[in-house]
């Protein structure tokens, strides 16, 4: 089992300010303690690339992409909607960001590696076709999604989204395409207020309400989420793979901890091992307490990487 780790320095260079939660500190924390556990020797590092415009314009419409072009300043910050903003780094950092979804997807389907874990900010799956949102500016999880099936030809691609937020912006961007199956858990209510109505007949949402812990996503996923993956039988499953579920994390009002990311993880593989002869990509999303965030990667790149 080949495990890559895709990441690139541009992605620190991306900050939204003094204070705010999605900082640079989130990959040094998590290379910290992957670096710490023995882990980070084990795995196969590989330089995010810049994705191409081609590619993102599969899942985004191209005047926002001219927009998003324009707004981004020289020095300074640009406001994007209220708790989003661009430095002069940030496009750079969010090309790579969805470049390393692409790479893994890439490098799995040439056999290069099995699975990959992509250490990158800024997050992707509240970005819309058209908006910018939630901290995100391209959906780097749906961008990959779309990759597979456009370029490899792949039938049907899974994206699993195990955030404490909604995706929805890969809802937006994926609803009602045959081709895909998106399962997702979020607390509701909260940011961004959606997800309770699904956006199209291949959405299975399972909101959870506050102060949920591990065992009601755990029944969620066992009740909704595998059946779902069983009968789609995926060929390449995608994971947004957030942490702000974690108990630490005062984002939201989630209880999940290190054990419930390994056994959602657990569950993913043994889909992926069924159907998809392996294959998966995990990309990073939410996770804003640093120990916490570490700690749970942690869990989830050793099972992935089969090494529990």
């Amino acid at each position: 089992m080949t495990l890559a780790y895709i990441s690139h320095p541009d992605c620190l260079r991306h900050d939204m300010g003094p204070h705010h939660p999605e900082c640079p500190a989130r990959l040094r924390a998590i290379e910290d303690r992957l670096a710490a556990a023995g882990v980070m020797d084990w795995l196969r590092h590989i330089e995010a690339p810049e994705v191409s415009p081609l590619v993102l314009r599969h899942a985004h419409d191209a005047l926002y992409l001219a927009e998003l072009n324009a707004t981004s300043p020289g020095e300074g910050y640009a406001h994007v909607d209220p708790d989003t903003f661009m430095n002069a780094y940030t496009l750079r950092a969010a090309r790579r960001a969805a470049g390393a979804v692409v790479r893994a997807v890439d490098g799995i389907m040439a056999g290069e590696f099995d699975r990959a874990f992509c250490a990158v900010r800024p997050p992707g799956h509240h970005a819309i076709r058209n908006e910018a949102m939630g901290f995100c500016f391209y959906n780097n999880a749906a961008i990959g999604v779309l990759h597979a099936l456009e370029e490899h030809g792949l039938a049907r691609v899974a994206l699993v989204d195990f955030d404490v937020h909604h995706g929805n912006g890969s809802e937006d961007i994926l609803a009602n395409d045959e081709r895909v199956l998106m399962v997702s858990t979020f607390q509701h209510p909260l940011y961004p207020a959606s997800g309770t109505e699904p956006l199209g007949f291949n959405m299975v949402n399972v909101p959870l309400p506050p102060y949920s812990d591990g065992s009601a996503m755990r029944g969620a996923v066992s009740r909704d989420w595998l059946p779902a993956l069983e009968r789609f039988h995926p060929q390449l499953i995608v994971i947004s793979a957030g942490f702000d579920a974690h108990r630490d994390d005062d984002m939201s009002q989630l209880r999940w901890v290190e054990s419930d990311y390994a056994w959602v993880t657990e569950q993913i593989v043994e889909v992926a091992e069924r159907h998809a002869r392996g294959r998966i990509v995990s990309t990073l999303e939410g996770g804003y307490d640093l120990p916490s965030l570490a700690r749970s990667v942690l869990a989830h790149v050793r099972v992935l990487g089969g090494l529990e």
